[in-house]
Parts: C-alpha cells; structure tokens; sequence
C-alpha cells in the first residue's frame, strides 16, 4: 500500500496546482459551490486510488434539505475526507488551525466556510462554535464534529467534548450520530502509509436538541455517544 499512498501524494501535489486558477475564479465572482465539488470529487478519486471499500448504511435518516450537526467516532485521519465524502449535503467542518497551513487547500477550506480553531486557548474554541452556530443559522450549513477532538489511540470511544453539543443547542439543529468501523485498521494515529481494506460506515437517527438547556448537555452527550456505540456493534469504553 506504500505505493498507493506515495500516488495519493502526487495526486494531491497535481491537484493544488490544477485549483489553483479555480479559486481565483471562485474569488473574483465570489462563488464556493464549485470549489467545494470539487473538493468532493477528489475525495472520490481518493477513495479509488487507495482501494477503500465501503459499506454505507443510513442516508435515509439524512434529509438534505435540514440543517444537522453530525458526529462520529474518530479513529483515524481517514475519518473526516470519508464523511466529508459520504454525507449528502454541503458540510463544513471546525479544523486545528494547523490544518489551514496547507498550501491553496487551506485557504479554499476557509473560502468555503471551514472554521479554524485553537485548541489550546478555550476563548478560541468558544468564538470558533459561536461563528459555526452563526454559519448555520444564516447559510443554513450542516457541521461535521468529533466529539473525541482526536483521533482514539486504541480505536475505542474516547471522552467527549462539549464544544459541538453547544453548537447543536445553540443552532437548534440536530444531531447525527455516526459510526465509522474499520479506519482503526487501515490507518491508525501514528501511521502515514493507509492499507487497503473495508471500512463500513453507519448514519444513526437524529437525535433533536429542541428544549435542551446546558443542564441537559450531560444527558445529550449520552444518547450520541450510546447511538454512536450501537452502530459500531461492540461495546466501546
């Protein structure tokens, strides 16, 4: 798989230089939507290049007219591109600030509506929930959150964090569990080059938010992490 990894590489090296006069274009007539396809297409391009099968299951709970906050379970860098991918609908994501050092991917990431955050200065975090909230109140975007924060070590369910539940209650829109099996396998923290493999992914029923205060945050947090470990179909600690 080194070899499919190092082609991923120079995909990737071909493709900043060929969205480079593309954003130029978004930028002048001030338009994401082309980008942001794009963006999803090469997603699909990568999934080919590094042979990743999927098993999807659970769109029917997914109305792509609705504004949702989704979030799964984390366990490799594979995980975000993989629902950036697969959830049907135009989804930003809140990203380390790190991650918008990337050349021309960075920058087309923020033009589109992806929000940078500090993870070391809580007041950071905070600002970078109250803009997505904003986002998804007057764009009507979805989210995507790992409530770990980071990708698991062992591949079980790490502790959650509050910051996207705030965004959902804040927002007022739902939450979409999801469960991501077989990423841990193929490509777990620590390792650069992705084996090939299955990986199944499973979008649970929305859980709704209306009527939930910050009392409450405690017992939300439990549902989506419950929700969360049923769909991976094994206890998860």
């Amino acid at each position: 798989m080194k070899v499919r990894t190092l082609f991923l590489f120079l995909f990737y090296i071909v493709l900043v230089i060929c969205l480079t006069p593309i954003l130029l274009f978004c930028i002048l007539f001030g338009i994401r939507e082309p980008f942001y396809d794009l963006g999803k297409a090469a997603m699909r391009l990568s999934r080919w290049i590094l042979g990743l099968r999927l098993e999807v299951t659970g769109l029917e709970h997914v109305d792509r007219a609705k504004t949702y906050v989704f979030m799964g379970n984390h366990t490799s860098f594979i995980d975000g591109p993989l629902l950036f991918m697969l959830i049907p609908q135009h989804v930003r994501v809140i990203l380390k600030k790190s991650i918008f050092r990337l050349p021309v991917l960075g920058f087309g990431m923020k033009y589109v509506g992806f929000i940078p955050v500090d993870r070391k200065r809580a007041q950071r975090g905070k600002e970078a929930i109250e803009r997505a909230a904003r986002q998804m109140r007057e764009r009507k975007y979805s989210f995507l959150i790992f409530p770990e924060g980071t990708r698991s070590r062992d591949g079980n369910l790490a502790v959650f964090r509050r910051g996207g539940f705030f965004l959902a209650v804040e927002s007022g829109a739902p939450i979409v569990p999801v469960s991501i099996r077989g990423t841990f396998e193929i490509m777990p923290k620590g390792r650069f080059f992705v084996k090939k493999g299955d990986i199944r992914v499973s979008f649970r029923p929305a859980i709704p938010v209306q009527n939930t205060g910050a009392q409450d945050l405690t017992d939300l947090m439990d549902k989506v992490r419950t929700s969360i470990q049923d769909g991976l179909g094994e206890e998860r600690t």
